[in-house]
Order: C-alpha cells, then sequence, then structure tokens
C-alpha cells in the first residue's frame, strides 16, 4: 500500500493494529471533539461499564448544537428555555467534571461551534488525527488532518480507548484550478464540486485538495471547502500544510511554542503527497469559470450557476419529489424567487472572513420588508472580533438579528428555525427536507448570495449589487 499520499502517511503514522479482511484496522486518534448532543449516551456506556475516559487530555468539549442563540441580557447568563435542551447541557457539564474533560460552557470566552473553536484555539495541527460526533469534522482537514465524524457508539468507543476501527478508504485527488470570478466564494467552488461528482460521488474515499485556486484560499475558506467534503459522500477531506497554515497556527494560543514549534513546523513541512502519487479517482474543476452557486433541491449536488434554469426531472422520481417540495418550477432560473428568511452562520460559513463577506452587501442598505436575517457567528472570539471592526453594527442597522454563538438554524434543535412553507437562503452545509424546521425550503448559498437575498427579498445574482 502506498504511502506517497499526504492522506497515507498520516493513516500509517496513526495505525496501532494493520486491517486484515476480518477486522478493521485500530486507529489511534489525537484529538477527540465532544459536544451535547452525541455524547449523552456514550458517558453513560463508560459509567456503567465502569470505565474513565482514557485521555481527558486529548478530549475537548463544547456547547453548540442545542444551545441557544437568542441574545442574552446584559447582566446574566444565556437562559436555555428549552429543557430537553437545558438537560442535553447539563449532562455534558456533568459528564465533563467528572471525567476531567475540558469544557468551553455557556459563558465562556471560547464557547463556539466545534469546528470553529477547535481550529481558531490551534487544537487542530497537521497530521492529526481528528474525531467528534458530528459530520461535518472533515472542517479541520484543511490543516493537513485526517478528521471525521464517528456515531455515538464510537463516541464511546474513543473516550474509553482513544483508538477506533475503521477501514481504509480509498482515495480521491480534486484538482481546482483558475482564479474565482468577481463574487464566487470558497463555498461556491464546494458547491460546484459536489454538483459535478454527486452526494455519492466520494464515497468510500478521503479527497485531498489540490490546484492553484485551493493554495490561493485563506485557511477560513479551506475550512469551507473541506466541511462540505462529507455532501460529496467523501469519509474526510484534506489539504496539504503550508505557509498559510503555518501563518494561522503561529498565532494560535494552544499552538506549540519556542523550540516545540521550530520541531513540529519541520515536522508538519514533510506533510504534503509525493510527485508520483497516484489516487484511486482524480477529478478536476476550473474555478476561472464559476459563477454563483446557489441549490434547488433537496441535497447539495443540486447546485446551479444562479441564472441558470432548474433543470428538469426527466423521470427521476427522486428529482421530481425535490422539486415539488421546494416548490420550485423546472426550466426557470431561481433569480427572483421569493425568500422568508436569511441565515449566515453554521460550520461553514460563520468565520470572521464569511461575516466580513456579508457585510460588504449590507453596508448601507437594510433587510427588506418581510425577511428576517439571522446572522451568527461561530464563536464567542469571532464575534468580539466582528463587533471589534463593528460588523455588528453593519447588520443590526440594516435590520439583521446579530445572535449569540452556537450551530443555530443550520440544525433547527435549539429554538432557531423556519416555520413550514417558509424559503431560506442559507449559508448552511445541508438542505435536507426539513433540515432547517418542519416544512421548510433550503436554498443552500454563500454569505455573498445570502446577504444579496436579505437585502432584496429575492433570489439574487450578487454581482448586480457589488458592481
Amino acid at each position: 500500500m502506498s504511502e506517497s499520499t499526504l492522506f497515507g502517511k498520516v493513516w500509517s503514522g496513526h495505525v496501532v493494529a494493520p486491517e486484515s479482511e476480518s477486522t478493521p484496522a485500530v486507529l489511534y486518534v489525537d484529538l477527540h471533539l465532544v459536544h451535547e448532543v452525541t455524547s449523552p449516551q456514550a458517558f453513560e456506556v463508560l459509567r456503567e461499564r465502569g470505565l474513565r475516559v482514557r485521555r481527558p487530555d486529548r478530549t475537548v468539549a463544547t456547547m453548540d448544537h442545542s444551545t441557544p442563540t437568542t441574545p442574552r441580557p446584559a447582566r446574566g447568563p444565556r437562559v436555555v428555555a428549552d429543557q430537553d435542551a437545558k438537560a442535553q447541557i447539563d449532562r455534558l457539564e456533568r459528564n465533563c467534571r467528572e471525567q476531567g474533560i475540558r469544557l468551553y460552557a455557556l459563558g465562556d470566552d471560547h464557547q463556539g461551534i466545534v469546528h470553529v473553536i477547535a481550529p481558531e484555539l490551534g487544537l487542530t495541527r497537521p497530521g492529526m488525527t481528528i474525531t467528534c460526533g458530528d459530520s461535518h469534522t472533515s472542517t479541520h482537514g484543511a490543516f493537513g488532518a485526517l478528521a471525521f465524524g464517528i456515531g455515538t457508539s464510537e463516541v464511546g468507543h474513543v473516550l474509553a480507548t482513544q483508538c477506533l476501527l475503521q477501514r481504509r478508504p480509498r482515495t480521491m485527488r480534486a484538482t481546482i484550478d483558475g482564479k474565482p470570478p468577481r463574487g464566487v466564494t470558497a463555498k461556491d467552488v464546494v458547491l460546484a464540486l459536489i454538483a459535478k461528482i454527486g452526494t455519492a460521488g466520494g464515497a468510500r474515499h478521503v479527497i485531498e485538495y489540490a490546484g492553484s485556486t485551493i493554495r490561493a484560499m485563506s485557511m477560513e475558506e479551506r475550512m469551507t471547502v473541506c466541511n462540505m467534503t462529507i455532501e460529496g459522500g467523501a469519509r474526510a477531506g484534506m489539504v496539504a500544510p503550508d505557509d498559510t497554515t503555518f501563518e494561522w497556527l503561529a498565532k494560535c494560543p494552544e499552538a506549540p511554542q519556542g523550540p516545540s514549534w521550530e520541531r513540529s513546523l519541520s515536522r508538519w513541512r514533510d506533510l504534503r503527497t509525493d510527485d508520483d502519487a497516484s489516487f484511486d479517482r482524480e477529478v478536476s474543476l476550473d474555478a476561472s469559470q464559476l459563477s454563483p452557486m446557489i441549490t434547488f433541491g433537496t441535497d447539495p449536488s443540486t447546485a446551479i450557476p444562479i441564472g441558470s434554469p432548474v433543470p428538469e426531472a426527466n423521470g427521476d422520481t427522486t428529482r421530481a419529489r425535490a422539486l415539488a417540495y421546494m416548490g420550485v418550477e423546472a426550466g426557470k432560473p431561481l433569480l427572483g424567487h421569493r425568500v422568508d428568511v436569511v441565515f449566515v452562520g453554521s460550520c461553514t460559513n460563520a468565520r470572521l472572513s464569511d461575516l466580513r463577506q456579508a457585510a460588504t452587501v449590507m453596508r448601507g442598505r437594510h433587510v427588506a420588508p418581510g425577511v428576517r436575517m439571522l446572522v451568527v457567528a461561530g464563536s464567542q472570539q469571532v464575534k468580539h472580533r466582528a463587533e471589534a471592526e463593528g460588523l455588528d453594527r453593519v447588520f443590526l442597522e440594516a435590520g439583521a438579528e446579530w445572535r449569540e454563538p452556537g450551530c443555530s438554524m443550520c440544525i433547527a434543535m435549539n429554538g432557531d428555525r423556519l416555520d413550514a412553507g417558509q424559503y431560506a437562503v442559507s449559508t448552511s452545509n445541508r438542505n435536507f427536507e426539513g433540515r432547517q424546521g418542519p416544512g421548510g425550503r433550503t436554498f443552500l448559498a454563500s454569505p455573498l448570495t445570502a446577504a444579496a437575498a436579505a437585502v432584496t427579498g429575492r433570489v439574487t445574482d450578487v454581482r448586480e449589487l457589488i458592481d
């Protein structure tokens, strides 16, 4: 088995016991991220078996999925009105206290979405294996880490052993070249790639992103691309670490310091795919030919250039059902389609650069009558930095809601949700039926496109507003 790819090098460095025909490999986990939704059952299993967490020093928890994002009172803590959510949050706090796990709880200055806080703290580093009970753990692959989501029972395995049973995935390289045109963001690039390969195109693969477009991206843009990898069916996404990665980490409070930094840097520079490496599959994309993208259906592969007509179903029953659910008409563009709610947030697009993008459109404009806009920073640190730049004032003066960090409307289990029949333009990662609320209908798009919809009240080509 060749270890000439970035993935192969990271994988082989973490195999405790190799796989065979009858048994998966035993893979060591460097960092285990925990939140309140997928961990309670896992902790309960440990309690029933009299087990302790094997490496609490390699386990980090935060509160994000069930947490309300309503602005907190001027004095006092955030109030969790939903009793089920409060029970989950209370259990996580108790479990972390009993097991000696670091927890970023409500009120902590570093609380936020798990896939936002770990990179900003410097907990995510090149060459690591990272797991979390959340499918969008692929985000951390932007740093050259092998990061993937796991199920609740697997959360328990990692807590108890710091290892995981895994079959070795296949490899795919997605080479993306060219300079994205005006109005095209990292979100548009990855939506275009998913539209090309389909929701199962990356199944049983780890995707390494390469090419001039990826190399030119910031770390936040790379995180957006890797975050959406799971929507193309892949196990994980990775980008080889480079000077952009190292400059990000150098500013992180948890990154290695002094001589340890120099040793780490030397090791990280070797984490790249060899020139003669081969992949099980290769795909390519010309980013210079892209337009702002938007989805019309009920999975992320239904992304089209914003001015293109919605495709016909042509006998595809799944497509026909999606068109019926979304209430959109084949053969016509989505441009001009009404919008009820705009959501800027989620582990895909709630970082500082995302908020800056949205603010460029919102500045000097106002949310259209009848439209509700929620802007939810990905972490307390992102929120503080945005407020230091005055971005909160831009959104508030435009009539948007500036809310506390959390997953918010991405998953609609925290009080933020669509009503049945409402349309949302959302910067999140999934547009499944009911994902943002029962009967809610979601168009996925970039922060630029979402902001354009907010100020016009309809699906709009943002290039009309930023000329």
